[in-house]
């Protein structure tokens, strides 16, 4: 049954953000998703990779009774943010076969003693202990990560993903979030469908990723390619980067071409054992590659933020797992570049794939539009965000196309011809139907179905067949026409194609160009080498040296360097170059509890940035102690932070009272209890001079044994009446 606590005031929200992530606004969209879990409502959430996902389930399970359950499918996507969530200082585990046996059942365990508040688990561990859990884990509540997988539309279904429908059979009243950074509609509409999710609140965020710069390259040689990652290493030489393949032998091919050219080089593949394929992501999250050559088994849930560059040595198999594989790049919201290689022999082995799969039909249709992309000459941009239903109507100006573009015409009329077309057939014919009404077609199946007394018929026969295909599929990539794919493949205008209809919105198309006049001439890519520069600024003075200290407090903690401090808060601590512990409050990224992990390596990568001298100033240790105090933490919050007793951080928090600071002494005992614990401890002091020698016991131990009063509230409250005196 659901908790009948209070949901969490927006206030206490917002405290929560600031103390475990550092951030003190919400990005679009988590709020809602957030408030819609904890007032017990179920949610699907759509954010691309980099947005933000995780965060709308892990806040409300820190600020909820019990212990959400997080059905995660990769073991390695689960094991890092259970190793991020800790290194916050923040209650986690996970349950998965790689762990040995004793592990899990000692997560269960501490799950059962409310020790935990959020409990990865593989959806078949999951579906295998629903009875356990549920007669020994109070649950606040479920989230699926990567819920695209129950959907039969999906780029990567897995039919355990289609049992999880027992989570709402097993816990009818608990909500249920799912969570996804790729699903066109058709898999959006099936995910609440397929979970029996009731009346969920739905959070579709914009798939637009404005700093990922969009390149297809056709034709290039094995050279040229070398040529080409070679080129993003000694540009991004302090990052690194992705080179994705079609395979295991071309994986392993292109790591050892890369390695000839002296650049550090791993490789990653379903073929090798789980240590090997462990290592190797290591040594890439550690910063000790520069570039990874891997299938499409890498990166899920990898939150490395300085990859600076994706290539795609071979075209996927749709445009969901691109768009989730160039969505590694830049995470930290900087430049970064993506780039595909393109040639026809991919597209023939990606059919037979597809034939091959058992969805043969799905998966070819996903391919079409997936080649329909590398072979276009409108933006880029525009074609991701129409095959994900989101209506983007400019060029992005940061993609091949729109850098050197095709020439255009004003294709207002051509496509009010064929959108009037597709709506007077009903939305029922695909496009081949289609061109031969336009074309005015004598087959004979146009005049069975009537389609010659259409209006429309043989209003375009001043073009061919070849041109109004290019076209249609302009106006496909542009986001005016959508394919039915659940339906027979037939053509249906969407809102901004009836706009056009309506004569609200003009439509700009790149001229046709016949395919013998094409040339697989490429814009220039413009390269940096590592250039040799002794006069570094004072912020890359100050980067350089956050990197090191990071590296260091990394290594000493066996963590990701990105668990430690993201790049984009190091950037950010970067800009506003602090001059004082108090500076540091408020930067985007660095939470409460890494600021009282990492202050001090912090600040003297700062004075060692300025070439200053001499040791830290006296007193941090009771500033950093009263920040973190008024930022929200509790004592023992406090003394689990910084490993230290909650003895020592009161004394801290007095003296900073005594000394002026802002520190509300009762919150660390309150007003009332104060000054009854004051009297009896009086009234202690008394009793005790009477007894004289025979007394033998000290004020708190008179007053643990005659009163049951701890220890420690005893010292607490002797320094807060010092304070309170003495001030």
């Amino acid at each position: 049954m659901p908790s009948l606590q209070l949901p969490p005031s927006a206030a206490d929200i917002k405290e929560a953000l600031r103390k475990y992530y550092g951030y003190s606004e919400f990005r679009p969209g988590q709020e809602e998703a957030v408030g819609a879990i904890l007032s017990g409502r179920d949610a699907v959430v759509l954010m691309p990779t980099g947005g933000g996902k995780s965060l709308c389930f892990q806040l409300p399970a820190l600020v909820s009774e019990g212990c959400c359950i997080v059905v995660s499918p990769l073991i390695a996507l689960m094991n890092d943010q259970v190793e991020a969530l800790r290194a916050n200082g923040l209650p986690a585990r996970a349950v998965n076969s790689m762990n040995l046996e004793a592990d899990n059942q000692a997560a269960y365990e501490a799950a059962a003693r409310g020790q935990l508040k959020l409990l990865y688990i593989s959806p078949e561990r999951l579906l295998a202990d629903l009875d356990h859990i549920s007669h020994n884990i109070r649950i606040s509540f479920v989230a699926i990560d990567e819920a695209h997988c129950i959907s039969q539309w999906g780029h990567d279904f897995r039919p355990v993903y289609t049992e999880l429908k027992r989570i709402r059979q097993q816990w009818p009243h608990v909500p249920v979030m799912a969570l996804t950074a790729t699903a066109d509609r058709l898999t959006r509409d099936d995910i609440s469908a397929a979970l029996g999710l009731k009346d969920p609140y739905s959070y579709i965020g914009s798939f637009d990723r404005p700093n990922l710069s969009l390149q297809v390259v056709t034709g290039a040689s094995q050279r040229e390619r070398l040529k080409t990652i070679a080129s993003l290493v000694d540009k991004y030489h302090d990052d690194c980067g992705i080179v994705y393949c079609l395979s295991r032998k071309k994986t392993e091919a292109m790591a050892a071409k890369l390695e000839e050219t002296g650049i550090r080089t791993g490789c990653y593949h379903a073929g090798l054992t789980p240590e090997q394929r462990h290592r190797v992501q290591r040594d890439f999250v550690n910063g000790k590659l520069q570039a990874i050559c891997a299938t499409v088994a890498f990166g899920m849930g990898i939150d490395k933020s300085n990859v600076r560059w994706v290539v795609h040595n071979n075209i996927p198999g749709n445009i969901e797992s691109y768009y989730q594989e160039i969505g590694r790049a830049g995470r930290d919201g900087l430049p970064a570049e993506t780039i595909l290689f393109y040639s026809y022999s991919d597209i023939i082995t990606r059919r037979s794939f597809a034939e091959e799969s058992g969805r043969t039909e799905i998966n070819s249709s996903k391919l079409d539009f997936m080649q329909r992309y590398a072979e276009a000459n409108v933006c880029r941009r525009r074609i991701l965000m129409s095959y994900f239903s989101e209506d983007f109507d400019h060029d992005c100006g940061n993609c091949d196309n729109c850098r050197n573009p095709r020439p255009k015409l004003d294709a207002t009329i051509l496509a009010q011809k064929a959108l009037s077309a597709i709506l007077r057939t009903g939305s029922s014919e695909g496009m081949n139907v289609i061109i031969d009404i336009l074309r005015g077609s004598g087959r004979k199946q146009l005049f069975d179905k009537g389609y010659d007394r259409l209006p429309t018929y043989g209003v375009g026969r001043d073009l061919s067949a070849q041109e109004w295909h290019a076209y249609i599929l302009q106006m496909i990539q542009l986001g005016l026409i959508e394919v039915a794919y659940d339906d027979n493949f037939h053509l249906r205008p969407t809102e901004a194609g009836l706009k056009v209809v309506r004569r609200e919105r003009p439509v700009e198309l790149a001229v046709y160009v016949r395919p013998d006049r094409q040339t697989n001439k490429e814009p220039s890519r413009t390269r940096r080498a590592k250039a040799a520069d002794p006069e570094l600024t004072l912020h890359d003075r100050i980067l350089q040296n956050l990197k090191a200290q990071r590296r260091k407090l990394a290594d000493s903690e066996q963590i990701a360097d990105y668990m430690v401090l993201s790049d984009a808060t190091l950037h950010a601590i970067a800009d506003k170059n602090p001059a004082a512990l108090r500076d540091l409050v408020g930067i985007e990224g660095l939470s409460l509890v890494k600021l009282a992990k990492y202050y001090r390596p912090i600040l003297l990568a700062l004075k060692h940035a300025r070439n200053q001298s001499g040791s830290l100033p006296a007193g941090l240790s009771e500033e950093v102690s009263g920040i973190l105090f008024n930022g929200g933490m509790e004592v023992e919050e406090i003394a689990s932070a910084r490993a230290l007793s909650a003895s020592t951080v009161v004394g801290h928090l007095c003296r900073l009272y005594k000394q002026g600071e802002n520190i509300n002494l009762w919150r660390i005992v309150p007003q009332e209890t104060y000054y009854t614990v004051k009297t009896l401890i009086d009234s202690a002091h008394s009793d005790l001079a009477m007894q004289g020698a025979e007394a033998n016991q000290t004020p708190g131990q008179y007053l643990s044994s005659v009163y049951g009063i701890p220890g420690s509230l005893y010292g607490r409250v002797n320094a807060i009446r010092q304070a309170l005196e003495k001030k």
